[in-house]
């Protein structure tokens, strides 16, 4: 059987000496073997515009462009009033 394991969602920052530094104190007492896992933002400032064109451009959506995926008229639904 595996371990169980708990996550811990916090933010901090990479120093220029490569060490990660969190912004608040861990809700665990120590010492003890972590696992990391980084999310870094490889683009500060993409814009949605761009987000779209990546995702419209991505390999991984191909299959809705096959005509068995396009199951919706504008018939369907309400109209969105905003």
């Amino acid at each position: 059987m595996g371990t169980a394991t708990k996550a811990i969602e916090t933010t901090g920052i990479i120093d220029a000496h490569r060490r990660l530094i969190l912004d608040e104190q861990l809700p665990v007492s120590g010492p003890a073997r972590v696992r990391v896992i980084l999310l870094l933002q490889e683009e500060p400032n993409a814009d949605e515009e761009e987000w779209l064109r990546a995702a419209a451009t991505n390999p991984a959506f191909d299959f809705l462009k096959e005509p068995e995926e396009d199951i919706y008229t504008l018939a369907d639904g309400k109209p969105l009033h905003v």
